[in-house]
């Protein structure tokens, strides 16, 4: 029986490979990497965030994470004075104090994350060092660990890459070669659900998720797993599982029909699942998709988007509004281009799509006020004096916050871009 796998709609072009690309480096708006925190703490549920920051980090987080006043979170900012920014106090012996209540208070937390923020990188806390000596003292009841969360040279999303990063290295060994999966990249339950049945009906195993449910389940990597990538923004977590012998399987993200489709067939590849079967299990779910996405491609096709650098979900995004919904992309700004997690997306994009990585933000809005698209994709920073000047905005963040991958949610996906123009229509006297 034949091993190939079926065509999935290849490019009429040879695509955005080697396209130039627009290097900016300037003025930027973005969100800091704190912002992780808002779903990496309600994916695992038995893990802890305490921020070592300023005031403005804790608004930051209980604005965004929107938490209801009786829930009780599983994140908190040890908040730093004027004292210790002087360097009048012993903050270390401070936040050991901060550590042990909060551990004998919380005594269902099994991993705690102690996470930098701006204040605390400015006056050099050592915050990896102090992580390792409490993880000494608490493990194996409590694991503590440490990773960067500031904004001073990052964008929002790599705070998960960094948090992940941070666990690698406790990762158990898989010393037994066999081939396994792990999915990497942070996924909303249904979604994980989803795919796990996917795999399973696939003959593809065993599946891991990379963060589980429980941080303290902690995934095997070695030289028989294959990485498939759920989230573009993991490059140095990527990097550091390679480290340790892990494979990365190319693969454009699964956002929409097609984009699924080819996500799955990189494992089905891998796992040398038959075309035939591949195309059996997978067709009712591709028919679903197209359908909900037929109701919303009336909407969006011809419509001409623009996007700028925020989320590094940039490229996907692009990728599946212009070969699924028929949208024109004017530009595609991304924080950063890293190739190893991209070169999928570059092949599909239509050939001449004008890209841009990271940001000089006064050149690029004065680029986009001349295009004047008819939607504009951004962070919340730029949204009200886009829409003040005339123009059609959706959130980014939204688009991050959101379940869009996976067969069963690419009609949803497709109705947060038709909202804003519905939205615009409706208002328009």
């Amino acid at each position: 029986m034949s091993t190939s796998l079926p065509v999935v709609n290849e490019p009429a072009t040879g695509g955005c490979t080697d396209a130039p690309v627009l290097r900016e480096r300037g003025q930027r708006e973005v969100f800091c990497g704190l912002t992780g925190i808002v779903w990496l703490h309600r994916k695992m549920q038995d893990a802890f965030f305490l921020v070592v920051g300023s005031r403005t980090c804790a608004h930051l987080l209980q604005s965004a994470a929107g938490v209801m006043i009786f829930a009780e979170p599983r994140f908190a900012t040890a908040i730093l004075q004027d004292r210790d920014l002087a360097g009048m106090a012993d903050c270390n012996a401070e936040l050991d104090r901060v550590v042990a209540e909060l551990l004998a208070r919380r005594p269902e937390i099994t991993t705690l994350f102690r996470v930098g923020a701006c204040p605390s990188e400015v006056i050099k806390l050592d915050l990896h060092t102090a992580a390792q000596r409490l993880d000494r003292e608490n493990f194996p009841r409590v694991r503590v660990l440490s990773y960067s969360g500031s904004g001073i040279e990052t964008t929002f999303t790599q705070g998960e890459d960094q948090c992940l990063k941070a666990m690698v290295p406790h990762l158990p060994a898989a010393t037994d070669g066999q081939r396994r999966l792990m999915v990497v990249g942070t996924l909303a339950d249904v979604i994980e659900d989803q795919f796990s049945r996917l795999f399973s009906q696939l003959g593809i195993g065993p599946v891991s998720y990379f963060p589980a449910r429980r941080a303290s389940d902690l995934p095997p990597v070695g030289p028989g797993t294959q990485l498939l990538l759920a989230q573009p923004f993991v490059g140095e977590t990527v990097r550091a599982l390679q480290a340790r012998g892990a494979t990365l399987l190319q693969a454009p993200y699964p956002l929409g029909a097609d984009g699924t489709t080819r996500w799955l067939a990189a494992a089905a590849a891998a796992w040398d699942v038959p075309a035939e079967h591949f195309r059996r299990v997978t067709e009712p779910a591709q028919t679903r998709a197209a359908t909900a996405l037929q109701r919303y491609r009336g909407a969006l096709e011809g419509k001409r988007i623009f996007f700028f650098p925020d989320s590094q979900l940039e490229l996907p995004l692009a990728r599946f509004l212009s070969r699924e919904c028929g949208m024109q992309l004017v530009e595609v700004g991304t924080p950063y281009l890293d190739r190893l997690l991209t070169e999928s997306e570059l092949a599909l994009l239509p050939a001449g799509t004008m890209l841009s990585e990271g940001q000089d933000v006064e050149k690029q809005l004065a680029r986009c006020e001349a295009q004047h698209p008819d939607l504009t994709v951004c962070g919340l920073g730029l949204a009200n004096p886009l829409e003040a000047r005339g123009l059609r905005t959706k959130w980014s963040i939204e688009l991050v916050f959101s379940p869009i991958q996976g067969y069963d949610q690419a009609g949803d996906l497709a109705e947060l871009f038709v909202r804003p123009l519905d939205r615009s229509a409706r208002l328009t006297v």
